[in-house]
């Protein structure tokens, strides 16, 4: 019993990570998931935002280059930290 009730829980925390950043995604025009865990979202004229591995909006110094999961490079140009923190946070729950 108490075996799945945790599994229900553990589902659960990852349907809202994954519904989380649905608003996020409907504005970006792109998508890119990083080496490290976290998300780029490039949104229209080019600008882009990051959001850590935990589903936070954070900040990344313009220029810096990343790593995507197949192994490209990215660099960051924007920080869109303001616009990206809002469509994250409007869909977690309380």
């Amino acid at each position: 019993m108490l075996k799945n009730l945790l599994m229900a829980v553990a589902l659960t925390g990852v349907t809202v990570a994954a519904n989380a950043d649905d608003a996020a995604r409907a504005q970006a025009e792109k998508v890119i998931s990083m080496k490290d865990g976290s998300t780029v979202f490039i949104f229209k004229g080019g600008k882009m935002a990051m959001e850590d591995k935990y589903g936070r909006a954070t900040r990344m110094d313009e220029g810096k280059v990343m790593e995507t999961t197949d192994g490209q490079k990215v660099i960051m140009h924007g920080d869109e930290v303001s616009r990206l923190s809002p469509l994250l946070k409007d869909h977690k729950g309380p």
